[in-house]
């Protein structure tokens, strides 16, 4: 056996990223009789470190804006920090190691944050326990369902899938030469975000949120024509629209302001006059403020709008969903895998078909718990197992051709065929619609894991990782994710309200979007309330429009859903992203790339930073003795000096991006 040397990990063999030629093999970095540490100790505790960590804070951004944190990259960056604070410096295969467990958190907070708010939308309150067991079965399948797919996804089709964010997380494993100066600068800019955002969240120092209410002709707009500007003035969604870029940010704010400048404005001119409530209203439009006209009648269009986008995304991947089909039935038939070579050795079949029983038997467990019949047991752990099943060849092909996985649409169709399925064998009410959503909540749980697992995958083949040791180690991120991640949403559950304020309740709204999209085809399908197809239908129209268009439909349906003071920073950040990035190119060269690298990496610290200031102030909310006003600036009243205040200060994370961005190494 040989070991490898530090020199042997500078880059990638030429055929890393091209399709072989008939009796040529790909040879990774790390050959299979090389020995290196990989599945140490302190790989695993670094993980599920980093994992815990993201996974709190991808909870929190999805929640607010429909938008997860992708770790794996500054989960990554870190790994290559911390190599050089031992004595023996950590391996690539270590880093591998870390980046991929790091990584399952924004896959199964994705699963979680898309279903479970829900519960709490329709006040069912599901005990701790169910939020983390639901999470942890979705994340075991999506494991297991995925690993026959590996031989045929990272190794035939070898130079056949872009794997676009493999590649990216691969290359700054590979040159992590400046990974010291790199994992600095992240924590940095996460500390200065994680104290900005926590104070200004948590305690009355200075404003969030700006309306400029009081200069006058901003009051006239709101009075006489109920068109409100808002801005919520901090980091994290500064950092997301960043990483976001320009060209999303503007389609996502466009439709806050079709919303907020368009829609809003349109009912009160049309229903001012009227003194009686027109549906889905309570009041009349003459008596409503712009946020009860939304709240009343935009949110639904908006909620037709983010369905259609959903439905609009699975049409599209029909072709690549049929192909994943039979792929999935070929891998569980395929043989001559050659297990002597350690960089093509997964954990046996005989393990994964105990798992997927021990699984099943779990699953078919809780749904016991809900005192429904047998034959609506059977069905649900039928349609969860098809579902994963079939699901996570979808979503590996899917980030194995575009990064971008159709989760929103799965998991509408999951929620749709249970719904006619399960109400044909009489299950209905807030019965059926936690069991529903718990089938829901496994599935899109499995096909999120299941494809962020096939990123790790095609990472460890090009770099040179056992298949087995990924594979093992995915459990245990998955373990940790799942309870991070189940907790996460049961902490905001007491100290936030999802999907809209209700009537008394003074607690903060967290928009949770997706979730409150399937709360309403449950509630659709399972309940007798009427249902305002018309506002449903008009978001319908405007989605199918902005695909006439060539327009992202679903980041548009979300700026439509969303409140405008969520958009408007996110297009902020997307200028200040240009505007780095024009520099960037202006450049040119090593320098140029460096410019770009370094806004990308302050814009993560900002919303990893700025999303666990908001955790650890949720936290705060949960003591009996906490008050806002325990730490308040004498200004904080008087909105004049507040807003200007918050604005110059949000001002200020700008131009610390900006000039972090452009400020020049130390050689």
């Amino acid at each position: 056996m040989q070991s490898i040397t530090e020199q042997e990990t500078k880059s990638l063999p030429e055929n890393a990223y091209q399709p072989l030629k008939p009796g040529e093999t790909y040879t990774p970095i790390i050959r299979a009789e090389m020995t290196t540490p990989e599945m140490t100790a302190r790989a695993i505790l670094w993980g599920v470190f980093f994992c815990v960590v993201f996974t709190v804070a991808s909870a929190y951004s999805t929640l607010k804006v429909g938008q997860g944190m992708e770790a794996a990259i500054p989960v990554s960056i870190l790994a290559i920090g911390l190599a050089r604070a031992y004595r023996r410096r950590s391996s690539l295969l270590e880093n591998v190691i870390i980046t991929g467990m790091g990584g399952a958190s924004a896959a199964v907070v994705a699963g979680a944050v898309f279903t479970l708010p829900a519960l709490y939308i329709l006040h069912l309150n599901p005990h701790p326990t169910e939020t983390v067991f639901i999470c942890l079965a979705g994340g075991c399948l999506g494991v297991l369902f995925v690993i026959p797919l590996r031989r045929y996804f990272v190794r035939e089709m070898h130079g056949q899938f872009p794997f676009p964010e493999a590649t990216a997380i691969t290359e700054v494993l590979v040159t992590g030469e400046k990974g010291g100066t790199q994992a600095k600068l992240l924590l940095q800019a996460t500390l200065i975000a994680g104290l900005y955002d926590f104070f200004v969240t948590t305690f009355h120092v200075w404003r969030e949120y700006l309306n400029l209410q009081f200069i006058p002709v901003m009051r006239s707009l709101a009075d006489r024509g109920r068109m409100v500007f808002n801005f919520d003035a901090i980091g994290f969604i500064l950092g997301l629209g960043y990483v976001m870029g320009l060209g999303s940010a503007m389609v996502f704010c466009a439709g806050g302001i079709l919303a907020n400048f368009v829609l809003v404005p349109l009912i009160w001119f049309l229903g001012g006059h009227m003194n009686m409530a027109v549906y889905p209203g309570t009041v009349p439009v003459s008596a409503m403020t712009a946020a009860q006209i939304y709240a009343s009648y935009v949110r639904f269009i908006g909620v037709g709008a983010i369905a259609t986008a959903g439905i609009v995304g699975v049409v599209k991947s029909l072709r690549v969903i049929a192909g994943s089909f039979g792929i999935a039935l070929r891998a569980f038939h395929h043989s001559g895998a050659d297990e002597s070579v350690r960089t093509d050795r997964d954990i046996s079949v005989v393990t994964i078909l105990l798992g997927i029983i021990a699984s099943a038997i779990a699953i078919a467990i809780f749904f016991g718990r809900f005192e429904v019949s047998w034959t609506v047991l059977f069905w649900g752990l039928v349609l969860t197992l098809v579902f994963a099943f079939f699901f996570a060849s979808v979503a590996a092909n899917a980030i194995a051709t575009t990064a971008n996985n159709p989760a929103s649409g799965m998991t509408m169709l999951t929620v749709i065929i249970s719904c006619v399925v399960l109400l044909k064998f009489g299950l209905s009410g807030t019965t059926g619609m936690f069991f529903v959503m718990a089938i829901a909540g496994m599935v899109c749980t499995a096909l999120c894991v299941s494809g962020q697992f096939m990123t790790d995958l095609k990472t460890g083949y090009w770099l040179g990782n056992t298949p087995s040791a990924q594979e093992k180690v995915k459990f245990v991120g998955v373990l940790a994710a799942a309870a991070a991640a189940g907790l996460t949403i049961v902490l905001l559950a007491h100290t936030f309200q999802f999907g809209e304020s209700a009537a008394g309740d003074l607690r903060p709204v967290l928009a949770a979007p997706q979730a409150s999209i399937m709360k309403a085809l449950a509630v659709g399908f399972l309940s007798h309330q009427p249902v305002t197809y018309l506002l449903f239908g008009i978001g319908a129209l405007i989605t199918l429009v902005m695909e006439m268009l060539g327009k992202s439909s679903m980041v548009f349906a979300l700026g439509i859903y969303l409140p405008l003071s969520l958009t408007t920073p996110i297009l902020t950040g997307g200028f200040l992203s240009h505007f780095v990035n024009r520099r960037s190119e202006k450049t040119g060269g090593e320098p140029g790339k460096h410019i770009r690298e370094r806004g990308l990496i302050l814009a993560s610290g900002l919303m990893a930073g700025g999303a666990l200031g908001g955790v650890l102030g949720a936290v705060l909310r949960l003591l009996p003795s906490f008050h806002e006003d325990l730490i308040q600036t004498p200004f904080y009243s008087f909105d004049p000096a507040s807003q200007s205040v918050s604005a110059l200060l949000f001002i200020g994370l700008c131009l610390y991006v900006w000039f972090g961005s452009l400020r020049k190494e130390k050689s």
